[in-house]
C-alpha cells in the first residue's frame, strides 16, 4: 500500500458508512448543526449519531464546539480538499493508462 492510499484510507472508509455520508452532506449544505438537529436528518439515536461524529473527528472531517447543553458540530474543509486533490491525481493516472492501451492496440 502506498503512503498516499494509507494517508487516505481512513477518511474513505468514514465515509464508507451511509449514515456518516449523511451527517458530512447535512453539514456541508446546512452548516453547523447540533448532534439534535442532526437525527431529525438522519435515521439514528443521538448515541449512534455521537458515535458517528466523534468517528469523523477523528479522521479530522468535523470538529466541535460546546454550547451549553449542545454540542455544535462544523464541517472541516481540507480533507474533502484533499481527497478531492487525491481522486483527480488517481483519475489523471488512470486516463494516463488508458491512453497508452488504447496507443499499444491501435499500433
Amino acid at each position: 500500500m502506498t503512503a498516499a492510499v494509507a494517508e487516505h484510507a481512513p477518511f474513505f472508509d468514514a465515509l464508507g458508512d451511509p449514515n456518516r455520508l449523511r451527517i458530512v452532506t447535512r453539514l456541508c449544505e446546512g452548516g453547523p448543526c447540533s448532534t439534535v438537529q442532526l437525527t431529525q436528518v438522519i435515521p439514528v439515536t443521538r448515541q449512534a449519531a455521537t458515535k458517528h461524529l466523534l468517528l469523523l473527528e477523528a479522521v479530522g472531517l468535523v470538529t466541535s464546539d460546546r454550547i451549553g447543553r449542545e454540542r455544535i458540530w462544523r464541517i472541516q474543509p481540507e480533507p474533502l480538499v484533499q481527497a478531492s486533490d487525491y481522486l483527480t491525481a488517481l483519475s489523471r493516472r488512470w486516463d494516463s493508462a488508458i491512453d497508452r492501451l488504447r496507443a499499444y492496440v491501435e499500433d
